[in-house]
């Protein structure tokens, strides 16, 4: 593994997240990077796999 740069512009912030799984709306304190004022999340609502930081993953804040 290679360190290629370290972003100044990322934040880690907590978010209360709301998801939809299958017929229930459930919440929970999520851990996410606001990058470009976009939320990103950093693991699946369902089972807590990580999620690439990537723009394409990101929640419009």
């Amino acid at each position: 593994m290679k360190i290629l740069k370290e972003l100044d512009d990322v934040k880690l912030v907590i978010v209360d997240l709301e998801v939809k799984l299958r017929d229930k709306i459930r919440s929970a304190p999520t851990l996410c990077a606001k990058y470009k004022g976009k939320i990103i999340p950093l693991n699946t609502a369902h089972d807590g796999r990580p999620i690439l930081i990537k723009e394409e993953n990101s929640i419009e804040n």
